[in-house]
C-alpha cells in the first residue's frame, strides 16, 4: 500500500532528488517542445484540424502519444512512436538475423551495438513518417487519414506548398523525433530509468483533461460520473492484475564445504501474471498506426483500405488486430524477458532443483509451460482493458477520441507502478524506509 507520507524520503536523498528533479526538467522541456510550432503551416486551419481530429481514430491515438503535439503541428509532432516502431523492427529481427542475435549475447558491447542501429532506424522511420504527413496536410481531406477524422471540405494546412518548405517540414519532424530519443536516453541514463516510458506517460496525462473535458461537454455530468467510476474500477483492477504473481518454489539441496553446511534453504522465482507490463499495448497501437501515417504516399487503393480498416477503433478489423497484436507482443516480449533455459541452468548450477520436477530440461519444460499459461490470461486482460472503453463508448455514443482511456490508463498505471518500484528499490539501497509495501 503506499503511504503518501513516506514520499519526503524520496527528497531526503542528495542523489536520488536531484534524478527526479532532472526528471521533471527532461518532462517541462519535452513539454514545451510539444507547444513549438512548425513553419509555413495555416494555424487558422490547425484550430479546425485540432477540434476534429482529437476525436478521430487513429489521428485520436497519435495525438495522444504525442501529447498533443500532432494537432499543435509542433517539432515534436511524431512523438516518440518512431523510436518504439524501430525497437520493435530491431526485436523482430533479433530472432532470424544471426548478427542480432549474436550482439543479443554480447551484454553490454552488444546492447550498445543494437541501440546505435535502432537509433538510425528510427531517423529513417521519422523521414517516411514525416513524409507522410507532409502530404496529408497537404492534401487535406482527399488524405484517408485526414478525410476519417470529419474536416471540412478543402481544408489545406500546408498551403504555399513547394519543395524546400515540404523538405524543410520533414527535416524538422525527424530532429524532433531525434531530440525526443535522446531527452528519453537522458532520463534513462541520468534519472530514474524508463525514459521512453516517462516521456510517453507525460504525454499521455497531458492528453486525460481533454478527454474528460470532451465528455463532459458532449454528454452531460451523469455521463462524465459513470466514465470518472469505470476509470477508478480499471485503475483498481490494473493494479490488482500487475502486482498478480505465480511463484515457483526452489529447494536448495545441503552441501559439506570443509566443516560447515551450506544450502538447504528455499526460495521461489517470481512469475508475474503480466510479465511484460504495458509494452504490448504500445507495440499494438505502434504497429496499427504506421500504416496510416505513411498512407498518403502509397497508393490509391492501399489509402482506401486503410481508411476503411484502421481509422476506426471501433470497427470489426482495427479490434480484432488489436487484440491479436496485444497477445503476440505480451508472448514476443515475455519470452525475451524470461528465458527458461536460462533460467533452468542458474538453478542447477547453484544445486537447486524445484520440487516434484527433475533438473535440466524438465525445470526448463515446466518452466516454459507455466509461464505460457499464465501469460494467456494477462495478455487477454490488457486486450480487454485497452478495448472495452472503446465498446463502451461506442454504445453509449460518446466521443472516440475520449475511448482511448483504457490505453492511457494501462499506460500511466503500468508506468508509474515501475518507476515506484526503481525509486523505492533505491530508497531501500540508502536504508530508507520504502513507500511500496
Amino acid at each position: 500500500m503506499l503511504q503518501l507520507g513516506r514520499l519526503r524520503n524520496m527528497f531526503r536523498v542528495p542523489d536520488l532528488r536531484k534524478k527526479i528533479l532532472f526528471v521533471f526538467l527532461i518532462v517541462a522541456v519535452y513539454r514545451f517542445g510539444s507547444h513549438v510550432p512548425v513553419p509555413y503551416i495555416d494555424f487558422d486551419a490547425i484550430r479546425s484540424f485540432s477540434d476534429e481530429a482529437s476525436q478521430s481514430g487513429v489521428l485520436g491515438l497519435l495525438n495522444l502519444f504525442s501529447g498533443g503535439a500532432l494537432t499543435n503541428v509542433s517539432v515534436f509532432a511524431l512523438g516518440i512512436m518512431p523510436y518504439i516502431t524501430a525497437s520493435i523492427i530491431m526485436q523482430l529481427l533479433g530472432v532470424v538475423i544471426p548478427k542480432l542475435e549474436e550482439w543479443q549475447n554480447e551484454g553490454q558491447t552488444g546492447q550498445k551495438k543494437i541501440t546505435q542501429w535502432t537509433r538510425y532506424l528510427t531517423v529513417g522511420l521519422a523521414i517516411m513518417q514525416a513524409t507522410g504527413l507532409a502530404f496529408a496536410f497537404k492534401s487535406g481531406t482527399s488524405s484517408g487519414i485526414l478525410s476519417s477524422a470529419g474536416l471540412p471540405q478543402g481544408i489545406n494546412l500546408f498551403p504555399s506548398f513547394n519543395t524546400p518548405r515540404a523538405l524543410f517540414f520533414i527535416l524538422t519532424l525527424t530532429a524532433g523525433t531525434a531530440l525526443i530519443m535522446w531527452l528519453g536516453e537522458l532520463v534513462t541514463q541520468r534519472g530514474i530509468g524508463n525514459g521512453m516510458s516517462i516521456i510517453i506517460m507525460a504525454s499521455v496525462i497531458s492528453a486525460l483533461p481533454a478527454m474528460g473535458e470532451s465528455v463532459l461537454a458532449n454528454k452531460g455530468e451523469f455521463q462524465f460520473v459513470i466514465v470518472l467510476l469505470i476509470g477508478v474500477g480499471m485503475i483498481v483492477a490494473i493494479v490488482f492484475v500487475e502486482s498478480g504473481q505465480r511463484r515457483i518454489p526452489v529447494q536448495f539441496a545441503k552441501r559439506v564445504v570443509g566443516r560447515r553446511m551450506y544450502g538447504g534453504q528455499s526460495t521461489y522465482i517470481p512469475l508475474k501474471v503480466n510479465q511484460s507490463g504495458v509494452i504490448p499495448v504500445i507495440f499494438a497501437s505502434s504497429i496499427l498506426f504506421f500504416p496510416a501515417l505513411i498512407a498518403p504516399v502509397l497508393p490509391s487503393g492501399v489509402q482506401t483500405w486503410i481508411s476503411d480498416n484502421l481509422t476506426s477503433p471501433q470497427g470489426f478489423f482495427y479490434i480484432t488486430t488489436f487484440t491479436l497484436l496485444i497477445i503476440f507482443f505480451a508472448y514476443f516480449y515475455t519470452a525475451i524477458a524470461f528465458n527458461p533455459q536460462q533460467q533452468a541452468d542458474i538453478i542447477r548450477k547453484q544445486g537447486g532443483f524445484i520440487p516434484g520436477i527433475r533438473p535440466g530440461p524438465p525445470t526448463e519444460r515446466y518452466l516454459a509451460k507455466t509461464l505460457n499459461r499464465i501469460t494467456l490470461p494477462g495478455s487477454l486482460f490488457l486486450a480487454a482493458i485497452a478495448l472495452a472503453p472503446l465498446l463502451y463508448f461506442s454504445l453509449a455514443n460518446l466521443p472516440t477520441g475520449a475511448a482511448f482511456g483504457g490505453t492511457s490508463l494501462l499506460i500511466v498505471v503500468g508506468v508509474s507502478l515501475e518507476t515506484m518500484k526503481q525509486i523505492d528499490s533505491q530508497l531501500m539501497m540508502r536504508n530508507y524506509e520504502g513507500f511500496l509495501s
